[in-house]
Parts: C-alpha cells; sequence; structure tokens
C-alpha cells in the first residue's frame, strides 16, 4: 500500500519557479578540481573531529598527572566533548537549514578554532571539563553538517566515495593524534597538543568562503536558477547537469503537505523506515565499541600489564588500522555497497571481541604470546569495525532523508551518534569494574552482532540511487529490504 499522504500546497516560492534556461550552460574549467577541493576542505572537519577526540587518549595520562584526577575525572574529562558533540548536533540541524550547509561549516570551524585554545588554556579540571563541552558544540556540529554538504554536491554515483571521505579524515586525525601523544607527550606537554587543533580549523573558516553551496540547499531556499549556478561550478558535463536541474525541478514543484517539513515530517508514517534505519545504524556506529578502543586502549592494556610506551604504540597501531580499513571502504563502498559491506565485516568484530575478552580473562603474563593476542585481536577488532559499519555509518543519514526534512533529520541522526558515543565513553572504565575487561569484550560482542542482524532485515542498499530516487522509494512504501530485492534501485544479493 502507498504510505504517501496526499498532496497539499508547498508553502514555499520555489513550489512554481520554471525550471532554468538551460540552453547556455556554462561550465566551470575547473569544475572537478572544485568539486573535490569542496569535499576534501569540509571532510578536513572529520579530521578535527578525530583528532580533538582522539589526542586525549595520549593527553589524558598527563592531564591525570597534572590534575590529580580519579577515574571519576578521567571519564568526565574524555566523555564532555561527547556531551557537547550531542548539543551541537541538534543545534546545527536548525542553522545549516536557516543559514544554509557552507556557512554552517563556517561557524562550526571557528567554534573549533576558539574551543582548542580554550582547553589548551584551562587552569583546573572544572574549566577544562567546561571547554571540552564548548568544543564538543563543533565537533558534533561538523558531523550534522558535513556528510549533508558533501552529499548534496556529490553525484549519486561518487557519493560513497566522496562522504566518506569524512570518515578517512577522522582516521587522519585520530592517527595524529595518537603521533603526538606518543611522541610529543614530554616535549610538548599536553596544552600544546590539544591547541595544534586551532590551526587546521582556522585554515576550513577561511576556505570556505570560496567554495560553492550545495545546489539542493540553494533550490529550496534562494531560487532554481542559484542551483544551476552552483552545479555549473562542480559539474563537468551539461548532459549531467541538465538531468540534475530537472530531478532537481520536479523535486522543489512536487506539492507537498506541509506536515512533511521539519521536524513534523519526521513523525509521518512513509519517513518512519529511514529513520529506524538511519539512527539504528547510527547506534550501532557508535556502541559497538571502537570508540572505547580509541580512548582507553592505552589504559586497558597498562592494566594488562604492558608498560605505558607500549600501550601507546598500540594505539598508534589501532589509529594506523583504522585510517587504513576506512581508505580502502570508502573506495569499494560505491561498488560492494553500504548494507554487503556491514554483512561481510560485521561478523569479524564479533569474533574478535570474543577473543580478545579471553585473552583479558587468561590474564596472560606481559611478554608471552597471550599477551601478544591481545593486540593482535585488538587489531583484528579494528580492521572488521573501522572498515565495516564505520564506513556506512555517517553516510547512511546524510542520503536517507527526504530533502524537506534533512536537516532536521541529520541532526537527529548526528545527536544519536553523539548520544551512543557518550554512552560508551562515559560507562567503559565502570562496565570493566563491573563485569571484568573480558566480560566487556563480551558484551560488546553482542552488540555486534545485533548490528548485523539489524542491517540485514532493516537497511535496504542504497548504491547508485540518487537522493530523489531515495525519496520515491520512501514514498512509495518500497524502501524495506525484502527476500530477493535489497536495493533502492537494483537488485542485490
Amino acid at each position: 500500500m502507498n504510505n504517501q499522504t496526499p498532496p497539499a500546497q508547498h508553502p514555499t516560492p520555489q513550489a512554481t519557479e520554471p525550471l532554468p534556461d538551460m540552453s547556455q550552460i556554462e561550465i566551470s574549467p575547473n569544475a572537478r578540481k572544485t568539486l573535490w577541493l569542496a569535499a576534501i576542505v569540509a571532510a578536513i572537519c572529520g579530521g578535527l573531529y578525530g583528532y580533538d577526540t582522539g589526542i586525549v587518549s595520549g593527553a589524558l595520562l598527563l592531564i591525570t598527572r597534572d590534575f590529580h584526577l580519579s577515574s571519576f575525572y578521567q571519564e568526565m574529562v574524555a566523555s564532555a566533548i561527547l556531551a557537547g558533540a550531542v548539543m551541537g548536533s541538534l543545534l546545527t540541524g536548525w542553522m545549516s537549514e536557516h543559514y544554509g550547509r557552507r556557512k554552517s561549516i563556517m561557524i562550526v570551524t571557528a567554534i573549533f578554532v576558539l574551543g582548542a585554545l580554550a582547553c589548551a588554556f584551562s587552569p583546573d579540571v572544572y574549566m577544562l571539563i567546561i571547554s571540552r563541552v564548548f568544543l564538543g558544540l563543533a565537533v558534533g556540529g561538523s558531523t550534522q553538517v558535513v556528510p549533508m554538504y558533501i552529499s548534496e554536491l556529490a553525484p549519486a554515483h561518487k557519493r560513497g566515495h566522496m562522504v566518506t571521505m569524512f570518515n578517512i579524515a577522522i582516521g587522519i586525525g585520530i592517527f595524529a593524534a595518537n603521533i603526538i601523544g606518543f611522541a610529543a607527550r614530554d616535549a610538548w606537554g599536553w596544552r600544546p597538543m590539544v591547541a595544534i587543533a586551532a590551526i587546521p580549523a582556522a585554515v576550513v573558516f577561511i576556505s570556505m568562503f570560496f567554495l560553492p553551496k550545495s545546489p539542493r540547499w540553494a533550490a529550496e531556499h534562494e531560487s532554481l536558477d542559484s542551483a544551476l549556478e552552483q552545479l555549473q561550478r562542480i559539474r563537468t558535463s551539461e548532459r549531467d547537469i541538465r538531468r540534475e536541474m530537472r530531478r532537481i525541478h520536479a523535486n522543489a514543484n512536487e506539492e507537498t503537505d506541509p506536515r512533511d517539513i521539519g521536524w513534523r515530517g519526521l513523525r509521518q508514517p512513509w519517513v518512519r523506515p529511514a529513520l529506524v534505519a538511519a539512527l539504528g545504524v547510527a547506534f550501532f556506529t557508535q556502541a559497538g565499541g571502537l570508540e572505547m578502543m580509541i580512548y582507553y586502549a592505552p589504559t586497558f592494556l597498562s592494566d594488562a600489564g604492558f608498560g605505558s610506551s607500549s600501550a601507546l604504540m598500540a594505539s598508534i597501531g589501532i589509529s594506523i588500522i583504522y585510517l587504513v580499513m576506512t581508505v580502502l571502504g570508502s573506495n569499494i563502498v560505491d561498488r560492494i555497497g553500504r548494507r554487503r559491506l556491514v554483512l561481510v565485516m560485521g561478523p569479524g568484530s564479533v569474533v574478535s571481541l570474543i577473543g580478545l575478552g579471553i585473552m583479558f580473562l587468561l590474564h596472560p603474563q606481559p611478554g608471552s604470546m597471550g599477551s601478544w593476542l591481545i593486540i593482535v585481536f585488538m587489531l583484528l577488532f579494528m580492521v572488521f569495525n573501522a572498515g565495516g559499519i564505520q564506513v556506512v555509518g555517517w553516510l547512511l543519514g546524510a542520503e536517507m532523508f527526504p530533502l524537506s526534512m534533512r536537516g532536521n533529520a541529520t541532526s537527529l541522526h548526528s545527536a544519536m551518534l553523539w548520544g551512543s558515543d557518550l554512552l560508551v565513553t562515559s560507562t567503559a572504565l565502570t562496565l570493566v569494574t563491573k563485569i571484568t575487561l573480558g566480560g566487556t569484550m563480551w558484551f560488546y560482542a553482542g552488540v555486534n552482532l545485533l548490528s548485523v542482524l539489524f542491517v540485514y532485515f532493516m537497511v535496504p542498499e542504497t548504491r547508485g540511487a540518487s537522493l530523489e530516487d531515495i525519496e520515491e522509494a520512501l514514498r512509495e512504501g518500497r524502501f524495506r529490504p525484502t527476500r530477493g530485492n535489497t536495493g533502492i534501485v537494483e537488485e542485490e544479493e
């Protein structure tokens, strides 16, 4: 049955706007470069997120020494940025709709600069926690607006690769944080380690002045002529521009029920399958234990008998694996597909965490074969988790929702990511004390198993589908995967 609600007149002036004259399309000679530059510059925000969240892994030992922190305050320092990220996710959704994706990224990067400097100059742990909450506003805001901005710039056949550049940047940021945390912790101290993130944030802020707006935001909030102008800056084919403008024009001129707009639209029954799928994947992306590994790997390994240098070196190995697997996943996600990637890699995460839990339960002696198996299982978990659900977690939220509610939906999606991350980070050490380190790994193995089952039953394949194709599937009630037909635009598996 078709779940589409009865149409009503769209409240915006674009409802009757004619298709712009496309007889004299002027393609920019730098269109390809502009598209990739916009994606890369915006994705640097992912690197800032990776660095600002990852640097705590190495800096926390120094901060604990300087401020004499208990385990409770260690959790507070680590998780404060995540509390801010939840708030930033929700606030940026409104901002990205009213002021545009590009301007929102500029505001977010300004907060990155101020937040990094505030953390670096914090005189005590309380001010450090407050500063990391403020910095978290930028972290959460970037994860809401950047994937959406890139997804609205990218052509359908490149969207997966281009949006997951955000994930690659996260990996680069985490890797840089671990390298600096290992190599410079004694020479620099933790304050310069935190402050240095302000430099790339300032670069992104300045660069965004010269980059295009989202054509789809321009069509909805400015005019179709403005949308055409933006497309001419980032497309290399007149045919592609005409085809895309016709889809944008048709979408902008559809008679839309006012109930399908913004937060109200997210409550409509026909949108519910996308909401369940995107928010579910968002939860499992963070609740599967990867952030726990990034934040607390040195702490876990120190408790297992490894020296501080060995523990920090293992963190570097974890960040390298994360980066390599994210790059590989980004390059194959448009060929293999989002759904299949999770279903192939997810079981490996489950097995790795079961093995890790067994090794922690056995308490092998430092330097023994068992102690090195701990490292092996930890790295294997990163291989499967970073190369699977981490690749698609941010991507699906940026591409599953209709334009009329996309800003609010991606805001909710980002808040779910950060809320589940906050839940994991703020309870990880407590969970270890309650059910042991081995038991904690088994708990997260169960979470990863649930994620595989959830994707199998609830998440369709969006590979190769335009944003308009996905909205059409929702409106026609054929979004959810069924036996023999798991894809939006083609048969899968």
